[in-house]
């Protein structure tokens, strides 16, 4: 097939991009390198051994987004592109509705005068909000007491596909709800590599252990847990790429549909310090913080919808992230 990945040469897109080459699909990739680096493309192809096609085009342009879609007939699309800080959501609100809804509505636009009606979207548990149980279940209640602005732009893109959908009864989109990914290629290639200060765990133990921040700092150690540090459901990247392969077939069925994509058990974030510093055999400077306004104690996914209706389950292990994730720092940068 051919496939259209808006955001491709990020975080989880490059790692979509992989799976779907090695799958024999025709890739196409739309992204503005807001958060991703051109060099990314290399790396897919030295993986793969094919190369995407590439336009570093905004979603927001809607002239050249147009202009892409007549050059190509696309079979469906995977919608990674937007802007993802949940902090930099509650300082920038309007620069987040602005390009993530803004950008979402000009490519359904641009497939409703193509034709085009397969789409798969990258949306989040945020969309629970924090009103719901501790395990997240899709007929869970979604956009009661987001917290953030990032959160509330899942949601709304959300409540726009199932209006498309509702409008066209040929049209197809599934909405994967993703927990807390982590973890890289195998080989060490592409990975997460973000700017500044991480917002996310895994990212922040990677630049304690780069050398790049001297602390990792734990926000909250008195919530109602065991250790009491926050609990997460983890994902290995390349479990939540599978995801979406698997998620393919179920596009035949028109209609709006939601899956949760986590492994169903939560990791507390002391456990995965206290993993990284076995798995590397190093310590892992850290200290307590005070609590982070709106974190919730635990949040994790029941996936079971997902296996029983795409056949889809995680296979990957913490440790195997800890330990891919430790080869992609060794591959881009000197590390203790």
């Amino acid at each position: 097939m051919k496939i259209l990945v808006t955001g491709g040469t990020g975080y989880i897109g490059s790692h979509m991009v992989v799976e779907l080459l090695n799958e024999g699909h025709e890739v196409i990739i739309i992204d503005s390198l807001v958060n991703s680096k051109i060099e990314v493309l290399n790396k897919i192809q030295e993986i793969a051994k094919k190369t995407p096609i590439f336009y570093q085009e905004n979603l927001t342009d809607h002239t050249a987004l147009e202009e892409i879609f007549k050059n190509h007939s696309f079979d469906l699309v995977i919608h990674f592109a937007g802007l993802k800080s949940v902090s930099e959501s509650v300082e920038k609100p309007l620069l987040y509705y602005q390009n993530n809804l803004a950008s979402t509505i000009n490519l359904l636009d641009c497939m409703q005068n193509h034709k085009i009606k397969k789409i798969i979207f990258s949306s989040s548990a945020t969309v629970y909000g924090g009103s719901n149980e501790s395990e997240c279940i899709e007929t869970m209640p979604t956009g009661q007491n987001i917290t953030n602005p990032y959160g509330k732009t899942k949601c709304m893109i959300e409540e726009i596909l199932k209006d498309v959908c509702i409008s066209d009864p040929e049209f197809s989109a599934i909405a994967l709800r993703y927990f807390n990914p982590i973890g890289n290629h195998s080989s060490g290639l592409i990975g997460e590599n973000p700017n500044g200060i991480p917002n996310n765990l895994m990212p922040y133990i990677m630049k304690v252990a780069a050398g790049e921040l001297e602390t990792l700092s734990i926000y909250g150690n008195d919530y109602n847990t065991p250790d009491g540090t926050c609990r997460r459901d983890f994902i290995h990247v390349v479990d939540l790429a599978k995801g979406h392969l698997a998620a393919i077939p179920a596009l035949e069925a028109p209609g709006f549909k939601t899956y949760n994509l986590g492994t169903g058990t939560p990791t507390s974030v002391l456990e995965m310090v206290n993993t990284f510093e076995k798995i590397s055999g190093r310590p892992l400077p850290h200290q307590f913080a005070p609590r982070r306004p709106g974190d919730l104690a635990e949040i994790w996914a029941n996936p079971s919808k997902a296996e029983r209706e795409l056949g889809w389950q995680t296979k990957l292990t913490i440790e195997d992230a800890i330990r891919d994730t430790l080869t992609f720092l060794e591959n881009t940068r000197k590390i203790w």
